[in-house]
């Protein structure tokens, strides 16, 4: 198992907003954490990396317990946490921004270049030398990946990856992530989206008030309409 979670807690301050969350996320899987706006799933993401302060429980990645390492040594480690809010270096070239994140290879999971990401996210291949900040929010979100990937991460957090953008650029973050996880990458993405994530994940953890609600294959869930209109519907 890449990823186990087992009665994970988060506070921000006073508020408990975590309530023994569990999840498993299996090499070369893709894992949707479906929940509504405020349901949790940044929080979650958040805790995993060790980013939360205040937190309980156990996080088991690869081999190793990190539930009390700090963030650097949980990335050190393989995790790669892309935040929903596209933090790239706007003054710099797409080039530029990939070799920020060049990690050398890592045993056992995929070797990522800038030519192997052009060939996965062929929009960036065609503005190689644009800065960011004259780049699209769905060109943005792609290069915030690519550059995450350029650390050969075994396990990517993905903090919804199709937040705003035009359902063509949807279209292909799909295609993109699909590639991904044929190359053996395993992915947790938080996602609000049903139909998006029926098309890219195996299994689905569905997340309300900070409680599972929900764990399971992703085609058990579309079977339960149930589930999706009392947590998912809006």
């Amino acid at each position: 198992m890449t990823l186990r979670v087992s009665n994970l807690c988060g506070w921000y301050g006073q508020a408990q907003i975590l309530f023994e969350v569990a999840l498993d996320v299996g090499p070369g899987s893709v894992v949707a954490l479906l929940g509504r706006n405020g349901a949790g799933k940044t929080t979650t993401f958040r805790s995993i990396a060790g980013l939360v302060p205040r937190r309980e429980g156990v996080v088991v990645f690869g081999d190793q317990d990190v539930s009390r390492l700090p963030t650097y040594e949980i990335v050190r480690r393989g995790l790669a946490f892309v935040p929903e809010d596209r933090r790239i270096f706007t003054d710099l070239t797409v080039e530029e921004n990939l070799e920020v994140g060049r990690q050398p290879p890592r045993l056992g999971v995929p070797h990522w270049t800038p030519e192997r990401l052009y060939e996965l996210f062929p929009n960036l291949a065609a503005m190689r030398r644009r800065l960011g900040g004259r780049m699209s929010g769905g060109e943005q979100q792609m290069l915030t990946i690519a550059r995450s990937l350029m650390g050969n991460p075994r396990l990517v957090l993905l903090d919804e990856p199709s937040e705003g953008l035009a359902p063509k650029i949807v279209e292909d973050m799909a295609h993109a992530i699909v590639a991904m996880k044929r190359e053996g990458l395993s992915i947790l993405l938080s996602e609000q989206n049903l139909h998006f994530a029926r098309l890219i994940s195996d299994a689905a953890v569905v997340i309300e008030s900070g409680h599972v609600r929900f764990a399971g294959p992703m085609a058990e869930l579309v079977s339960h309409p149930d589930v999706y209109e009392a947590y998912l519907a809006v």
